[in-house]
């Protein structure tokens, strides 16, 4: 079962500096380039924050929370997905340079012996690649898009907010479908596809290309 963050963590942009130019005079932008950087921090056991990384599959010790005496869940994933960044002038040209961070939460994530298998185990990891997924969704229509140097950042925020949307409503489907993971041909069917849509998304740094699951 997935519940997402109740807030959101953050999703902001630095404020604009400017690369070698006098301070009187003020850039004349016509071009915005955005810039996508990855999140390579390495692992901290000691973090509260797992943050993806497709080498790093979830394990049961990650799932920290009590589990509710009453719930009739019998696992819990909290993930979230989430941007940081900074701009740049650079002659005529505004470099937005961001960073995306997907992440699940240690100590509000649980589970209960019942289900704590390999089954269960792969059924709370689709959870994880499914904010993954949404998150690359995220950067390919940010890198695609036109933006103004108006309204740039609340067009990037407006952005974001619809994907976070568009994520709670995936993850429901998904338990819906599977019935949290009770269905073996539903499971099945939905690793096969957001294994392809993550693989469409990521092969070769590429962004574009038809995604099957768009239409979910």
């Amino acid at each position: 079962m997935f519940l997402p963050l109740r807030t959101i963590l953050y999703c902001c942009l630095l404020p604009v500096l400017t690369a070698t130019q006098p301070s009187h005079i003020k850039p004349v932008t016509q071009v915005i380039k955005v810039t996508f950087l990855p999140d390579r921090r390495p692992e901290n056991p000691n973090s509260d924050s797992l943050f993806y990384h497709t080498s790093r599959k979830l394990r049961w010790s990650d799932f920290k929370a009590i589990p509710p005496m009453r719930s009739k869940s019998a696992a819990v994933s909290y993930t979230s997905f989430a941007y940081e960044g900074n701009s740049l002038h650079k002659k005529d040209t505004l470099l937005l340079n961001l960073t995306l961070q997907v992440f699940f939460i240690k100590s509000a994530s649980w589970s209960k012996p019942i289900v704590m298998d390999a089954v269960g185990l792969a059924h709370e990891q689709l959870h994880f690649d499914i904010t993954w997924l949404v998150a690359l969704r995220f950067q390919q229509r940010i890198k695609t898009m036109p933006l103004t140097i108006e309204d740039y950042d609340s067009i990037i925020q407006y952005q974001y907010l619809e994907s976070f949307r568009e994520m709670n409503r995936l993850q429901e489907a998904y338990d819906d479908e599977t019935n949290h993971g009770q269905n073996p041909a539903a499971q099945a069917k939905w690793q096969h596809i957001i294994a392809e849509a993550i693989t469409i998304l990521t092969m070769d740094g590429a962004i574009t290309g038809s995604i099957p699951f768009a239409s979910i």
